[in-house]
Formats: structure tokens, C-alpha cells, sequence
């Protein structure tokens, strides 16, 4: 009983580096079905073949969405922290200098916004991220295809596969104290 009153302290280090792996761990574990539920989905009229480990641009889509909850969970001060230490480690896992990686954060930040202006709901921007990073219009009907918009019934099944990338900081906050 006391052990769930007592709380484990974190470091900013500590907090990075879990939360660092447990988005590598779910996009290396995850991918594999998400590939395989887009190329199965009703809303192609061809399937877009992707390839189980064509994960790059998916990974960074998670990253990027996850960042974006960070700042709600976190005070600023303690955002920057964290933050910096995430790009650090992250710089040097994609192999380029912090400065790039933030650039690259930078740009898919701005491509989610927007590929999803007007809504501000980040699920729904990395669905549509995914679906055009993807280049999955080509293998829509051709309603969908002229409009060059995602079938909306494609994303709805998106926005059910995205959620489940998205780091619960409730849960790790009721475990840990930062």
C-alpha cells in the first residue's frame, strides 16, 4: 500500500532517456501491424505495399506528436530540460548534429500543423501525416484521388492506431515524481 503513496524521484536524464525508449521501442514493435493494416485497408483501391521496415518517417511522426504533449504535461522550465536532453540523445541516435535534428523536428512540426489546419487535435495531424509522407493517395478511388484528400473513414481508423503511440504521462506521472 505505501509503495503507491511513495513516489520514485526522476531526473530530467532519467525521464528522457524512458521516454526515448519507450517511443523506439513501440515504433519498432508497432510499425509491423500499423504497414499492414494501411496496406489492407478497404479505403485503397490497390494496396500501397509498405514495407514493414520503412519505419523512418513514421518514428519521426511519433516523436514529433509526442514532443508536442510534452509541453502540457511538464512546466516550461522543465520542458526545456527534458526537451534538450531528448534532442541531444536523438541528434546522436539519427546520426547529425543537434542543430539538423531540431531543424528536422522543426519542419515535420510544421508540416503536421499544416496538413491539419484548421484542427489543432495532433492524432489526427499525424494520421494525415502519415498519409502523405506515405504518398498513399495514389492508391485511394478516384473520388479521393482528385480531391487529393485522405478518405476520411481511413483516417478515423488512423486516429485509433495513432492514440495508441502517444505517451500516457498521466499514468507515468501517477507512478513518478520529476
Amino acid at each position: 500500500m505505501f509503495s503507491t503513496l511513495i513516489k520514485r524521484r526522476l531526473t530530467d536524464n532519467q525521464v528522457a532517456n524512458i521516454f526515448i525508449n519507450a517511443i523506439f521501442d513501440s515504433v519498432d514493435k508497432g510499425f509491423e501491424e500499423v504497414a499492414l493494416l494501411i496496406n489492407e485497408d478497404t479505403a485503397f483501391s490497390t494496396s500501397p505495399n509498405i514495407n514493414k521496415n520503412n519505419n523512418r518517417e513514421f518514428g519521426l511522426i511519433v516523436i514529433v506528436g509526442n514532443l508536442s504533449y510534452l509541453e502540457s504535461n511538464f512546466e516550461a522550465d522543465q520542458t526545456e530540460r527534458v526537451e534538450k536532453i531528448i534532442f541531444e540523445k536523438l541528434s546522436k541516435l539519427y546520426a547529425i548534429d543537434i542543430s539538423s535534428f531540431k531543424k528536422l523536428i522543426k519542419e515535420y512540426q510544421s508540416f503536421i500543423a499544416r496538413v491539419n489546419h484548421p484542427s489543432k487535435n495532433w492524432v489526427y495531424g499525424m494520421s494525415k501525416a502519415i498519409f502523405y509522407k506515405y504518398k498513399l493517395n495514389e492508391f485511394q478511388d478516384e473520388y479521393f484521388k482528385r480531391m487529393q484528400a485522405p478518405n476520411p473513414l481511413f483516417l478515423k481508423r488512423m486516429d485509433e492506431i495513432m492514440v495508441n503511440f502517444i505517451w500516457n504521462w498521466d499514468a507515468f506521472s501517477k507512478k513518478f515524481k520529476l
